[in-house]
This record gives structure tokens, sequence and C-alpha cells, in this order.
């Protein structure tokens, strides 16, 4: 074989079956978590169906709060299992409101309650902590979708008594998007293996205590050992940056994107105490579609985005996700929003807007 051939992601070595725990430690840091974190060998949309399906049953009760289409993916997978469902649903693209949460919550038997903490199909930010209380008061299991808010917002799994939160660390952590993993409080683990688990599925909780129960050694199955190099390679990133200085980055890229946005001419979606940190969302101006300005965007070399499970509301999402929290991509993000605006015939100060940008990074 010529130096040619050669390829150094052939024949990785296996990864080490020791530091599997090692992985899950340093992911129940990052989530201020004592509880047992799971592994899952695949991305995170799995192991949230994964906790639906390990919950699931006949006379179980579950409040579903629905923000996206994956609150509403969740829903299904209860109800697939024989669960008794109620939707919140909230507005398109807008999160939901507390008081129809407390009001919901006044049902005698509630047995979970499932919501998603941050949207990045819409850039809003559900008010996860005043839920959780309420959810607490009443001795309700919960389950937080943190895909998009782990690592660009605090989260403090044990302080807000989070029973199950799923994470993937391909956003914020900057790391694959291969695996994902559950933090499972013993409420939940109780729940979960009542009246017959599910077992002997790729979507059991149970099926993957076992690791848990045998000293947390090898994974089952065949481990990609790319995916768990790639996500210590990750984890080393975040912890020598600092968790909190990751989220107070996310949090700047926000505040800068709104600055610009706001000198700019155009209006963020939300309220910042609403906003994702992670993405913001622009509502277009009347009769500009979406598509229209992304390709202009495009012909920038900036990637935009519009808006997932928003209808009938026409937005448009500036990714600052993970690297692109930065100052050269929350610029270029809104300079190449306002070309597009102005070519689009809609005026836009890009100058003002990029003055806004450079001193909220010069503070």
């Amino acid at each position: 074989m010529s130096d040619l051939d050669w390829n150094p992601l052939h024949g990785v070595p296996s990864y080490p079956a020791e530091r599997y725990a090692v992985l899950a430690d340093r992911i129940g840091g990052i989530l201020h978590s004592r509880n047992d974190i799971l592994l899952v060998q695949a991305e995170a949309v799995v192991a949230l169906e994964a906790a639906a399906v390990s919950l699931a049953r006949p006379g179980l009760s579950a409040l579903n709060i629905i923000t996206s289409p994956y609150g509403g993916w969740f829903g299904q997978w209860l109800r697939r299992g024989g669960a008794a469902v109620a939707d919140i649903v909230a507005e398109p693209g807008l999160p939901v409101e507390i008081e129809r949460v407390a009001k919901a919550l006044q049902t005698p038997k509630i047995d979970v309650l499932a919501l998603v903490h941050a949207e990045s199909a819409s850039g809003i930010l559900n008010p996860l902590p005043e839920i959780l209380a309420l959810a607490r008061a009443r001795g309700i299991v919960t389950v937080v979708d943190a895909v998009a808010s782990v690592g660009g917002h605090g989260l403090d799994v044990d302080d807000l008594g989070i029973d199950i939160a799923v994470i993937g660390p391909q956003k914020a952590l900057g790391g694959p998007v291969g695996l994902s993993a559950l933090s499972v409080s013993g409420r939940a683990w109780d729940l979960i293996l009542s009246d017959g688990a599910p077992r002997d599925s790729i979507l059991s909780l149970a099926d993957l205590k076992t690791w848990i129960d045998g000293g947390r050694r090898g994974l089952a199955g065949t481990p990609a050992p790319l995916e768990f190099f790639a996500l210590e390679t990750a984890l080393d990133r975040i912890e020598a940056e600092g968790l909190e200085n990751v989220v107070a980055r996310h949090a700047l890229a926000a505040s800068a994107t709104r600055a610009g946005l706001a000198a700019l001419g155009a209006r963020a979606w939300v309220p910042a105490a609403q906003a994702s940190n992670l993405v913001t969302a622009v509502p277009l101006p009347e009769a500009l579609a979406p598509a229209a300005l992304i390709a202009a965007a495009g012909q920038l070399g900036v990637e935009l985005a519009e808006g997932v499970g928003t209808a009938p509301v026409g937005l448009v999402r500036l990714n600052h996700t993970g690297s692109r929290a930065a100052f050269q991509t929350v610029l270029s993000n809104v300079v190449a929003y306002g070309a597009a605006l102005r070519q689009a015939g809609h005026p836009s100060d890009i100058s003002a807007a990029s003055e806004a940008i450079t001193a909220a990074y010069s503070r």
C-alpha cells in the first residue's frame, strides 16, 4: 500500500471500555446531575424516542407541551405505547404560556410532563424553571429535551429537579452528531421499570440500565469508536474553555445579533427573555419569501435557514451555535441578512448594524 492509499480513519482502535464511565461522569458534570447517565449510540432523536417508549404504557397519563415538531413526535410515541396524552400546543413559533401549563396541571392524575427547553426550529426558549416547579410540586416525573439548550443556557438538572434530561453534543457543545445521552433519576427509573418495561430493544432504557448495573464497563452492541473519541475531544474543549464561559459566549452572540438586527431596522421574533441563545429568528417583511432571502444570503457565502413549525409566520433563523457563537459569524449573519433585504427592496442600515455588533463585542 502506498502512502497515498493510507487513511488514518481506517483501523481505528476500539474505544477503551473503562473510559465510557469517565465520559458519563463528564457529561453528568456538564448537566450538574448526580443521576444515572446513559450513553446512546445514535442521534438525540433516538434517545428522545427511547425515553417515550420506555415510559409509555396503558394507564400512564402524560401532559405533553408542543412548541415544535419534536414535541409532537414525543406525544405520538407516548400514545403508540398506550399512554393517555394531553397536548398543550403553543402558538406557532412561540414559547408555551405558563398560565396554560398551570391550568392543565389541575388535572387530578398526571404521571409525566414532557417539554423542549430551547427550540432551534424557531429560536425560542420555554419557561423551564417555572414549569418544572409546578410539576415538582405535584410529584410529576419530568422529561426535558435539552438538545438545543445544553451549553447555550444554564442547565442544572439536580437543582431544577429534571427526571429525564436528553442531550446531544452536536449543537452548543460542538461535538459529534452520532451520540446522545440521558440523565435518569431514581423516580424516573421507578416509573420506567414498573409494570413490565419494554425489553430487547434499542429503544429500551431498561436494557441500557444493565450497563449501569454491570459496573459501567463495555457498552452493548458494537460501539463506533470515532464517535466516542470525537465526544472526548469536544468535552476537552468545553472543559478547557469552562462551561460558564461557553454559555456566556452563546449569550453574547445572541445579544450582539439582536443589537445588530435592531440597528439594521429589523426586529427579533421574540423578546430576549424568551429567546434561544443558539439561534435568533427574524420575521420577514410582508410578501418577502424566506427562500428568496436565504438564496440571496447564500450568494454571499452565508447560510441562513427558514423557521420550522412556525407557519403561518415566515421566519428566518440566524445560527450562532457552537463554534459559530463568535464575532465573525454574528457579523456575517446580520450583514448578509441586511444585504438580502436591500436586494429585495427593503431598507437596512448595514453600517449601523456592524457598529452595534462591534460595540457589543468590545464591552
